[in-house]
């Protein structure tokens, strides 16, 4: 496993992808926050995060794929997923190798925004008049949610040798599980199973994180989603043996 996630950051640092995903994400948010007045503080004039939480899953539904897309798929086009197998190495290891690395590259864009935080904790008046539970609430929902969609794309990726296909499936499987469930619960059809729709999107337990209430119930469900994400992946490439 250790191989493998050392082999795909390397792969990331020595090519314009990570500072890509990084520098695309760091803009988009700093956009949203700072500049359009649609979504901007300074327009509000309210020391708030909001911008970045509740903006920023959309934007990691595509920047995510692009960067899994090519875990499984491209082994598998240019044949050399066949060297891994000359190694020591289980397929779980593999899998969690290249997720891992996928997650390490989510938490590295998440980490510069700290800095807008620490400029909206100034901006507050009195200065630090910020929610501080809520937002590291926020934080950890969309830690967790970054790596709910690294499970995702890598499941994607282990579909299809063909990268542009696996990136469409991985955006639109992050859309269905994030807010999709949550949007067909609310049409007047469902009955008493609209709550359970509605539980099983995670929007619901982000927006549950995203109120400071770090309740463990919303973290197992994620750390559940990954596990049965990456439990697929294994399945896939077992029955396709590569």
């Amino acid at each position: 496993m250790y191989a493998v996630f050392i082999k795909e950051i390397n792969s990331f640092l020595n090519s314009l992808i990570a500072y890509i995903v990084i520098a695309v994400f760091l803009t988009t948010i700093g956009l949203l926050m700072w500049v359009f007045p649609e979504s901007s503080i300074l327009e509000y004039g309210y020391a708030d995060m909001g911008t970045l939480f509740n903006l920023g899953p959309y934007v990691f539904m595509f920047l995510i794929p692009a960067i899994t897309m090519r875990f499984f798929a491209e082994e598998k086009r240019t044949g050399t997923n066949e060297l891994l197998f000359t190694r020591p190495m289980t397929g779980a290891s593999i899998i969690l190798g290249k997720y891992l690395a996928g997650f390490v590259l989510v938490l590295l864009s998440i980490l510069p925004t700290l800095l807008y935080f620490y400029s909206v904790y100034q901006l507050g008046n009195p200065v630090g008049n910020l929610d501080i539970s809520g937002t590291v609430g926020s934080y950890i929902g969309l830690l967790l949610l970054g790596g709910v969609f690294v499970s995702i794309g890598v499941f994607a990726s282990a579909i299809t040798e063909n990268q542009v296909v696996a990136f469409v499936l991985a955006v639109f499987l992050c859309f269905v599980l994030y807010s999709g469930l949550d949007s067909l619960a609310a049409i007047d059809i469902w009955g008493s199973s609209a709550l359970i729709l509605q539980e099983l999107s995670m929007i619901f337990h982000y927006g549950a994180l995203s109120r400071g209430l770090i309740d463990m119930s919303d973290v197992v469900y994620f750390l559940s989603v990954i596990a049965v994400m990456l439990l697929l992946t294994q399945l896939v490439l077992n029955g396709r043996k590569w």
